[in-house]
C-alpha cells in the first residue's frame, strides 16, 4: 500500500523516522502540518494519482471530503501528535481509520469497544454461584462494586443517590442505618426504592432493621452469630442472600449457622482492616470458604488520605487475586467522590486479566492525571527572548462590568447584573460573552479566559472552585 504523508517543515524528520519501513512518501507542505489545505493535497494527488491513501495531520480542522470525491484516493485523519505516528502507521490496512476524528483518539475508542465487547462476552461465559435480581455473582464472574449510603434514612434525595450510584457504575447498592435508626425508617427507605429493578442491601446488625427491610432489600450485610439466631430463618424465608462476618465465632462457623437457618446465598466477608490496623495481615483470611468473598475496600480508602483512583485498581488488583466477587466502597467523604466510578472501572481492567499478567495495556484505564507515555514533539524554534513582565497588582475594572464565576450541576456560571451564562467548558461560556460584547479590555479577556479554565478544571477533577484562588 502506498501511503502520502504530508507534514509541516517542524515535524517532518518525525514523521519521516516513522515511515522508513513502509511504502510512503513525506512531502513538507509548509510550517505545520495543521495549516494543510485541500487544496494542497489536490495539486499533490494529480501530480502522483497512484497514492492509495492519504494520512493527514490529526490536528488539521479542514474537510478533505472534496479531494476524495475529485480524485477517489481516501484522506484519513492521523494521530493529533507527530510523536504518536510510529504506533499508527503499522494498522494501516489492517484497521480502517476516521475522517472526523484524529487517529489516535479513535483508536483508543476502538481499543476500550473491543474491552467492554470481551468484557461482555467474559461475563456471559461464566455461570455465576448465584444471582441477585439478574446481577451475577461468583465463579469467574467480573467482581461486582457493592455502593454504600452511609445513614440512608438521613438522606435528603435517597432515591437520587441511589440512581446515581447505579449510573456511575454500583452493581448493588447498598443502604446503612446508624444505631439512631428505627424499623420505620428503614421500611420508609425502602418503600422509596420498591420500583428499582437493580439490587438494594441494607447494612446494619440489628435484627430488627433488618427485619424492616425484608420486603425489600435484597442482601443483608452483615450475619454474624448474634444476630443469625434471630433472624436467620426470615432472611431465608424472604430468598435474600447475606453476607457472613466473623465475630466472637469465626467466620467458617457463622457460616454453618446461616446454612442451618436456610440462607442459601451467601457471601463470606473475612473483614479486610484498614491500613495501619492489619491490612496485610487480613490478607492472609481470603482463603475459599466455598462461598463468593466479599471485598471491604471502602475503608481502606476513606481512611487513608490519599487519592482514591490508584487506591481503586490497586485495591481491585487485591480483590482479583484473592478471588473475591464483591468489592465494597463509599463516597462518605469529600475525598472518595468519584470512587463508584473509579471502582468500576478498576474491576472492569481486573475483568480482561484473563490471559494476560499484567493488568495494562487493556483498552480500559484509571489514568486521571498522569500520563502513560509523554509526547516528544519538536522544540520551539526562535531568534529572540522576551521576557514577560509581571503582571501589575492593581485591577483595572471593564466598564462593561466585571463576571462572578462558579460551578454548579456540572456547569460553568459566569454571572453579571443577575444574567447567568451557564456552559459545560470554558471555551462555550468565553465564547458566548464575547459574542454578547461582554469584555472590552484585552486584559479582562485573559483574566476571564484563566478563571473559565481554572473552574473548567475543578469540574473535570471534581474539585472545589474559588474564583481568584489557586486551583
Amino acid at each position: 500500500m502506498r501511503i502520502l504523508l504530508p507534514t509541516g517543515r517542524v515535524t517532518y524528520n518525525i514523521v519521516k523516522e516513522a515511515a522508513r519501513e513502509l511504502d510512503a512518501d513525506v512531502v513538507e507542505t509548509g510550517e505545520l502540518a495543521s495549516f494543510l489545505t485541500p487544496s494542497q493535497v489536490l495539486s499533490l494527488l494529480r501530480s502522483d494519482p497512484s497514492y492509495d491513501l492519504v494520512l493527514v495531520s490529526g490536528m488539521c480542522t479542514a474537510s478533505f471530503k472534496e479531494v476524495e470525491q475529485k480524485t477517489g484516493i481516501p484522506v484519513y485523519l492521523g494521530p493529533r501528535h507527530a510523536a504518536d505516528l510510529s504506533l499508527v502507521l503499522p494498522l494501516i490496512g489492517k484497521t480502517e481509520l476516521s475522517r472526523e476524528i484524529p487517529a489516535d483518539e479513535f483508536l483508543s475508542e476502538e481499543r476500550k469497544r473491543e474491552a467492554y465487547k470481551k468484557i461482555s462476552e467474559l461475563e456471559e461465559a461464566r455461570e455465576p454461584v448465584f444471582s441477585l435480581r439478574g446481577v451475577r455473582i461468583g465463579n469467574g464472574t467480573r467482581i461486582k462494586v457493592l455502593a454504600e449510603i452511609m445513614d440512608a434514612h438521613k438522606s435528603p434525595d435517597i432515591r437520587g443517590k441511589v440512581l446515581r450510584f447505579f449510573y456511575e457504575g454500583a452493581d448493588i447498592v447498598d443502604l446503612g442505618f446508624g444505631f439512631d435508626a428505627t424499623p420505620e425508617d428503614v421500611r420508609a427507605v425502602f418503600h422509596k426504592l420498591q420500583d428499582i429493578s437493580q439490587p438494594l442491601a441494607i447494612d446494619t446488625q440489628d435484627p430488627a432493621l433488618i427485619e424492616a427491610s425484608l420486603f425489600r432489600a435484597d442482601l443483608i450485610l452483615s450475619l454474624q452469630e448474634e444476630n443469625i439466631p434471630l433472624v436467620g430463618e426470615k432472611v431465608a424465608k424472604a430468598g435474600c442472600g447475606a453476607v457472613i462476618i466473623p465475630g466472637e465465632a469465626d467466620l467458617l462457623s457463622n457460616i454453618r449457622m446461616a446454612e442451618e437457618c436456610g440462607i442459601c446465598h451467601i457471601i463470606a466477608d473475612p473483614v479486610l482492616q484498614p491500613c495501619g490496623l492489619g491490612l496485610v495481615k487480613s490478607l492472609s483470611g481470603f482463603s475459599d470458604p466455598g462461598y463468593p468473598l466479599f471485598f471491604g475496600a471502602g475503608n481502606v480508602i476513606e481512611l487513608l488520605d490519599a487519592d482514591s483512583t490508584g487506591m481503586c485498581a490497586l485495591l481491585a488488583g487485591m480483590a482479583y487475586e484473592t478471588g473475591s466477587s464483591v468489592i465494597f466502597c463509599s463516597e462518605h467523604s469529600d475525598k472518595t467522590a468519584g470512587c463508584v466510578s473509579e471502582m468500576r472501572t478498576a474491576t472492569m481492567m481486573m475483568a480482561l486479566m484473563q490471559g494476560r499478567p499484567y493488568p495494562k495495556d487493556l483498552g480500559i484505564d484509571l489514568f486521571r492525571i498522569k500520563e502513560k507515555r509523554k509526547r516528544r514533539e519538536p522544540p520551539l524554534e526562535y531568534s529572540e527572548v522576551i521576557w514577560a513582565d509581571r503582571m501589575p497588582r492593581e485591577i483595572t475594572y471593564d466598564p462593561r462590568g466585571n463576571f462572578r464565576i462558579g460551578i454548579e450541576d456540572g456547569c460553568i456560571v459566569a454571572v453579571r447584573n443577575r444574567i447567568a451564562i451557564k456552559g459545560a467548558n470554558w471555551q462555550d461560556v468565553l465564547h458566548t460573552i464575547i459574542r454578547m460584547d461582554g469584555i472590552s479590555l484585552l486584559d479582562h479577556a485573559g483574566y476571564l479566559g484563566a478563571e473559565l479554565f481554572k473552574a473548567d478544571l475543578a469540574l473535570r477533577f471534581a474539585r472545589s472552585f474559588e474564583q481568584d484562588g489557586p486551583f
